[in-house]
Parts: structure tokens; sequence; C-alpha cells
């Protein structure tokens, strides 16, 4: 979908790092929902009056611009923790996440109870490379406590210009010390697809987030498995392992094109909101490019938005047997909203559905097969070896794809 004059439709849990009032006819006559009857002129007159008490009385100067910006950001992220006001760097930076290119560390972050989590760390990028690992909470950034930070705060501090430095301490569970990571900040042209053949004819594609260039990668590296596939043994594919562990989500419809990529017809998703563009339906067109081979998805607590959107829609229509542990659980669209002066809103916009009409938000995607993780992984970069002596999902995956009789485990209460 277009970045530059319309508004996109994003699915992640935060910004992926390199990793993100006046009241004046203006803004008001740009608002054609509801009539001028519905503002709350009262509540509207308060504000002015503490922006006033501030302007005059705060011991410190203020700007107008500086103080205005700072009640639109309380505002908005006051909503809930997906929605942002956007500045002219923050949006730059958000569009240019989508597109796979960044500046920054390369983590995903969401607030968790309270606490700044690491969602996942992005294949290749300084973070990953350095060790940080889904579920390491931030504590503290160049020596300063994130305690009372917002998300927002957090990802402007974790950016910055290419080749620059930052220190970053996190609690890890089974670690009685804290970890620090000193982060080079890096210029990342992140690719999102790698692939693998195994065992002479069984696919392995790796999906580390969905970004512009996601749905292309993959049907690239889907045709030249079936070339290495028919040189190996002189058929087609037996099978595919979609690895989506870890992957913290990205753009709506690339995660539809993919999961359109595997279905001839039906529901993928279906979202419902308030307004007429956030309630819709995205359906499959026909034509399977496997032609119906077996796929086992890989996910795990890291399988996050658009992850589970695939997921889940493989896994109601019975096109692919779900194997790992319970997905993070997110299940709200936000939209980024072009504003005056290069500046933007991210806004939750729709509830998402499963093409079961079952929500996933708080709960997630619950695996056919459920397997816990016998290490950290995929912890490599995409242009690393996988384990296939060590990964337990992926061992149980390639057995379920081999045919031998699998009895499906429960996940433990």
């Amino acid at each position: 979908m277009p970045l530059k004059t319309r508004a996109i439709l994003v699915v992640v849990i935060g910004t992926i790092l390199g990793v993100s009032l006046s009241v004046g006819g203006g803004f008001i006559k740009n608002f054609d929902h509801g009539s001028s009857r519905d503002l709350p002129w009262d509540e509207a007159r308060l504000l002015a009056e503490v922006m006033e008490r501030v302007k005059h009385d705060y011991v410190e100067p203020i700007d107008d611009n500086v103080l205005l910006e700072n009640a639109i950001r309380g505002m908005v992220a006051d909503l809930d923790r997906h929605s942002a006001f956007l500045g002219v760097d923050e949006y730059q930076e958000i569009r240019a996440s989508t597109s796979g290119k960044y500046t920054g560390v390369g983590i995903e972050i969401s607030i968790v109870a309270g606490a700044i989590i690491v969602i996942a760390p992005i294949d290749g990028t300084p973070a990953q490379k350095a060790g940080v690992m889904s579920g390491d909470e931030i504590i503290l950034i160049d020596g300063v406590s994130v305690a009372t930070d917002g998300l927002d705060d957090t990802i402007h501090k974790l950016r910055g210009r290419a080749d620059t430095t930052v220190s970053m301490q996190v609690r890890r569970s089974g670690y009685d010390d804290p970890l620090t990571f000193r982060l080079v900040r890096k210029k990342i042209e992140v690719a999102s697809v790698r692939h693998e053949i195994l065992d002479q004819s069984v696919a392995y594609l790796r999906l580390s987030q969905f970004n512009q260039t996601t749905a292309a990668e993959a049907l690239h590296s889907i045709a030249e498995l079936q070339l290495q596939a028919e040189a190996n043994t002189g058929r087609s594919l037996t099978g595919m392992i979609l690895d989506l562990r870890n992957n913290p989500g990205g753009i709506l419809d690339s995660a539809v094109d993919i999961t359109d990529m595997f279905l001839d017809d039906g529901v993928i998703v279906s979202a419902e909101g308030r307004t007429p563009e956030s309630r819709f339906t995205k359906l499959a067109s026909e034509g399977d490019i496997l032609d119906g081979i077996p796929i086992a998805v890989l996910v795990n607590g890291g399988s996050a938005s658009a992850s589970e959107i695939v997921a889940g829609a493989l896994q109601d229509h019975n096109r692919a047997t779900v194997v790992g542990t319970q997905t993070f659980g997110k299940g709200l669209v936000q939209t980024v909203m072009p504003l005056s002066k290069g500046r933007a809103i991210k806004l939750t916009t729709s509830h998402y559905y499963t093409p079961s009409g079952d929500s996933i938000n708080g709960t997630g995607v619950k695996p056919d097969l459920y397997v816990e993780s016998s290490g950290p992984y995929p912890e490599q970069n995409l242009r690393s070896m996988l384990d296939r002596e060590g990964d337990a999902q992926l061992i149980e995956a390639l057995e379920l794809l081999r045919n031998q009789p699998i009895l499906q485990s429960q996940a433990p209460e």
C-alpha cells in the first residue's frame, strides 16, 4: 500500500527499532465524524485554562509549540499502548521501518504489565548479533532508568545517528544480575525472508518480519526452492516449514499476501472498527502456489500480530499444522494517518478476527502441536545455518512432514 499520500495499515507490537492541541477552527473542521454539538467545549475550555496557567506560572518558560505537542502526545498515548503521535522524524522512521530500511539497533519492543519488553530482535541487526533476546526487560538506557518512560520515549532513546553507540541494560529470566549491551546504531537494510532445502525436498522458509518486500522475497525464494527440490529428487517440493518464530509483525497487506499464496479461497482476516475504512474482510484469490503440499507453521511467544494473522488463517482453513508454543496475542490494527507538516498519528482503528471469527487479542494462536523450544531459536540471522540437531520445534515439524506418526500434544494448563 503506498505510503506517500495514504494511511498505511500496520500490525505491529510497537515500532520496529533499528530499532516507534489546538482547539481552533482548523482542527475542528477536519473532524467529519459527529457534529459540533458532540464536541466537549467545557473540557476544551479547561485545556486552554491549564495551558495558560502552565505558560504563565511554570518555573521555566515553555515554548508554545512544545506545550501543544506534549498535550497532543498525551491525548493519543493515553488511548492505548499502541497509539501514538508521530513527529516528523518519528513518521519518517515508521515509514522506513515498514520498507525494511532504517537506522537503529534492531529490536521490536512493547509495554507488557508496565515493563518495556523486547518482543524480538530483528535478524542480522546489532541487537540480535549482540545477544539481545525476546523477553528481555529493558531497565536502563545509557545508564538512565526507563521506569517512567513510555514506549515512544524509549524508542527515541534507542534511535539515533548511524555509528553512534547506545548502552542498554536488560533484566533476563534465569539471570540474577542485569545484562548490559553496548550497541552501535546502524543503517540497516534487512531482508525479511530466508530459505533452505531440508531432507532433499522439504522447503524451509523463515519470515523475520512483514514489510513491503516480504511477499516478493517469498515468491522468489519458493521458486528457488522448487528448482532445488527438482534438482535433488527429480520432483517438486513435498512439504514446507514456514518459520514465524520471533516475527513481531509488520504490514497487514504483506501478511495477507503471504497467506493468499497458500490458499485457493476463503476469508484470510476480517476487521471491525467504528469507521467504514476500519471494517473490512480480506479474501484469498484462487491459486495455491504449493498445490496443497503439507505445511507446518512454527510459532512461539515472539510471533505477534501479522504473524498471528498468517498462522491463524492457515490453521482455520486446515491448510497448515501450527507447531510450537502459544503466540503473543495482539489482535489490533493500527492505521498511520498523515497530518500537516510531515507529522502523523498511529491510531488503533480495528479489532481483527481469524477466519473462524475468533479474536486472538490477549490470547494468541494455540498451536496444534505444542512443542517447547530447546533453545533460543531462531537466534541466528537470516544467513546463518539452522540447528537441525538441537532445534526441537524444527525437528518435530520435519517429522510431521515426513508423515511419521506423531501424537498431538496439548499445551500445559
